[in-house]
């Protein structure tokens, strides 16, 4: 398996459908990650799969029932999955691992075909992200957790969505700074003798060239659909129109 190739996603934002998204792409998501088995050895979803993700104890949005066998369909086939946790859906508890085999970090380190790879959303690393940060350790403390698990879950996804869509219409007024993100990455990858990092967030797709190696984001399956091909040591950027 460690010989065919790994595959990367990034901020799909399943869970809504802002002006210009892509139509119906959580069903080409759906198709894309059927058309990995038995031709992949590992997936990694670099955070931000779902506009809002929050387990509650019985409840799970019926909407992404074909997204979640899928996932469940690649495990048993064989594909390694990883889960990186976003700013979306920072909330990940058992449910991925524990009902469809998916592990779920917030980092990982990891090494396949000849490269020493760091993987990580990349949130809060702008330094106008200071807000966010702030925020992020209270909407994620225990007791806010707890809190919130109090209300409605129908409520509850209407009013984090609602959320979502301020913060994004915000966080595209922002210039994005592509030097603070490689910068970070190379701490990273310093620290952890790494020479690639993979990781999404700002949605840009490309290959960036830094001291340690080089850079990686897959970009987006929200107005774009792209993903990133590591196939016997070299990472490529592609689009869902390069599949045959």
């Amino acid at each position: 398996m460690q010989n065919k190739p790994v595959y990367f996603i990034s901020d799909a934002h399943l869970g809504v459908d802002p002006a210009g998204a892509i139509p119906h792409r959580e069903e080409l998501l759906v198709n894309f990650l059927k058309s990995l088995k038995g031709a992949s050895s590992i997936l990694f979803i670099v955070g931000d799969l779902f506009e809002f993700w929050y387990e509650y104890r019985y409840y799970i949005v019926r909407g992404h029932f074909p997204l979640f066998r899928a996932l469940a369909d690649l495990v048993d086939s064989g594909t390694e999955v990883h889960y990186l946790a976003g700013n979306h859906d920072f909330a990940l508890s058992d449910f991925f691992p524990k009902e469809l085999g998916v592990a779920v970090h917030k980092t990982y380190v990891c090494e396949v075909q000849g490269r020493r790879i760091f993987l990580m959303h990349g949130d809060g690393i702008p330094k106008s992200d200071s807000g966010y940060r702030f925020a992020r350790h209270i909407i994620d403390a225990p007791w806010a957790r707890s809190l919130f698990r109090k209300i409605h879950p129908d409520l509850g996804m209407k009013i984090a969505r609602s959320v979502g869509r301020n913060s994004r219409k915000l966080g595209e007024s922002r210039p994005i700074i592509i030097e603070e993100y490689l910068a970070a990455a190379s701490r990273k990858m310093r620290e952890n003798n790494c020479d690639l990092c993979v990781h999404g967030h700002h949605h840009l797709s490309g290959l960036w060239k830094v001291p340690e190696g080089e850079v990686a984001s897959p970009g987006q399956w929200l107005f774009r659909l792209e993903y990133a091909k590591l196939e016997e040591g070299k990472i490529f950027i592609k689009s869902l129109q390069d599949l045959p």
